[in-house]
């Protein structure tokens, strides 16, 4: 069983734990661009740096990489499409998808992460 936070709200538990997706341009982080840090809403574990953040245009906070270590990527093949999932290394929740159409002057990756997956740490 996965430890739980118990501050999460059940819109939290649904996208970490059920792999929910919040509504596009809905989520708390979108429009977040302060010098910082965001973390798993669940075990706190630091995920992604502000310096990776960029707005895709896509309505989730997106991200070109992610910090060493920090995530696992999965093979989903729900809703009938092959897609790569994002969880947290540390506790394994559900943050969002990763494709390979993000910004081809760095990674080119696209980290689409659900808002209501991160807390946003200001440095």
């Amino acid at each position: 069983m996965k430890r739980v936070n118990p501050n999460l709200t059940t819109e939290q538990k649904a996208v970490l734990f059920e792999k929910a997706t919040e509504a596009p341009f809905s989520g708390k982080l979108l429009t977040i661009n302060d010098d910082g840090e965001y973390v798993c809403a669940n075990c706190s574990s630091v995920l992604f740096s502000s310096d990776a953040k960029y707005d895709s245009g896509c309505g989730w906070p997106s991200f070109d990489s992610a910090l060493a270590g920090s995530v696992e990527l999965n093979e989903d093949r729900s809703h009938g499409m092959l897609r790569t999932e994002v969880v947290c290394a540390n506790c394994g929740s559900h943050l969002g998808h990763v494709f390979p159409d993000g910004p081809k002057e760095t990674t080119g990756q696209r980290y689409c992460i659900n808002s209501l997956s991160l807390n946003f740490t200001k440095r």
